[in-house]
């Protein structure tokens, strides 16, 4: 399992690296914003550890970039506290966040989580028709009318959690913990912003409502259309 490491704190990446080879990734550090968004383009890594601020640019930037490209996982490094860069990275893209300083052991667990939704593969079913949408979780695709449509890894494990239960209300807590491999805590907005971002790349439905409705106060539903009709 080959991970980047991308921060300009020498000392972090030393000490996260010994720690991650020690749990059997391969890890390469970084330190700039160049090195970085080549490195992460380069098609050798399973996923990239990204701060946020960086000699040269910033982690968004260089997360915005990555997403132009390619849907590999992303956790952000962000300061404790600074829940503007934790919105701002999930609505980017990012599939999770970690405060600095980091628990290496925690790392290394949102790494793991984040690998195994990627190679996850447990639905009965290959594929599922969704109205006009399309996902193929062999392929871990989603298209809609043919047209795939590019969805980072948690996003694809939400949709999945909600067409497995399309017309029915799945709890939220339920929802993070399939999807995320974790539970939500309080404060917690990192389900939302993945959802905002999965509605918006879904578009409506042929009848011009959202396929994804909030039930407020218990959780998410898939709408079908005949249900909206």
């Amino acid at each position: 399992m080959n991970i980047l490491l991308v921060d300009d704190d020498e000392e972090l990446c030393a000490l996260l690296r010994r720690y991650l080879e020690r749990e059997l990734f391969k890890v390469t550090a970084v330190h700039t914003a160049d090195e970085g968004l080549t490195e992460a383009l380069s098609g050798r890594y399973q996923a990239v550890v990204l701060d946020i601020m960086l000699p040269g640019g910033n982690g968004l930037e260089i997360l915005a970039g990555i997403r132009k490209r390619s849907e590999l996982p992303v956790i952000m490094l962000t300061a404790k506290g600074d829940e503007m860069d934790r919105i701002e990275g999930l609505e980017i893209g990012a599939d999770d966040y970690i405060p600095k300083p980091c628990n290496p052991r925690e790392l290394s667990a949102r790494l793991r989580s984040i690998l195994r939704r990627g190679r996850s593969n447990a639905v009965a079913s290959s594929s599922v028709q969704l109205d006009e949408l399309t996902i193929d979780f062999d392929q871990h695709q989603v298209s809609r009318d043919g047209e795939v449509i590019d969805l980072t890894v948690t996003e694809f494990n939400i949709l999945s959690v909600l067409a497995r239960d399309a017309g029915k209300v799945v709890d939220k807590n339920r929802l993070a913990e399939q999807s995320m491999q974790r539970s939500l805590t309080l404060f917690d907005r990192s389900l939302d912003m993945h959802l905002s971002n999965l509605r918006k790349k879904l578009g409506p439905n042929r009848d011009g409502e959202a396929r994804i409705k909030t039930i407020r106060g218990v959780g998410y539903m898939y709408i079908l259309e005949e249900e909206v009709a």
